[in-house]
């Protein structure tokens, strides 16, 4: 679990995050040039999505316009990550196999898929949460295991294999 507090900064909102004890400052992002407005029809459509998404239901990826910022190689990785079926995983390791393959090269480091994926700014949506390790474990997802795990529950996902680590740096 982390905390965040807002801070109102010369250059605007700063948004800070510190660990469940309150003892390190994990993460400090600027908010950029963005102002709330609920009348725009994306949002609604998005909420739409979202709604029908955790009611249940399977709403299609084609339904909304996305436009993940990112480098060549994590739009790429984004790609693969819109491919993943409803209620289904893949491994870092695949997605490294799929990468590799479109990028013409005998292989590609898995750690650097998992950096693409932990970098994905439209989550849920673009589903970087049916990624897991190679041997099931549940790792790596940026609103927690626990969001990770409830998401694929609720995708009724072949849960039977997959596992929380006990200890690591990805939990």
């Amino acid at each position: 679990m982390y905390y965040s507090t807002v801070y109102l900064s010369p250059l605007g909102k700063i948004t800070l995050a510190c660990d469940a004890d309150g003892k390190n400052l994990v993460g400090l992002w600027l908010e950029g040039p963005l102002t709330e407005n609920d009348s725009v029809p994306l949002f609604a459509a998005a909420k739409n999505w979202l709604d029908r998404y955790f009611a249940g239901a399977e709403p299609e990826l084609a339904e909304l316009p996305l436009a993940p910022r990112g480098s060549e190689f994590r739009q790429g990785v984004w790609e693969v990550l819109c491919t993943i079926p409803y209620g289904e995983v893949i491994t870092y390791g695949a997605i490294a196999k799929k990468m590799a393959a479109r990028l013409r090269k005998k292989s590609m480091s898995g750690q650097a898929v998992g950096g693409a994926v932990g970098h994905n700014p439209i989550s849920i949506i673009i589903p970087c949460h049916r990624v897991i390790g190679t041997n099931g474990s549940l790792t790596g997802y940026a609103g927690g295991i626990d969001k990770k795990l409830s998401l694929l529950e609720l995708e009724h996902a072949d849960m039977s294999y997959l596992f929380v680590p006990k200890k690591g740096t990805a939990l």
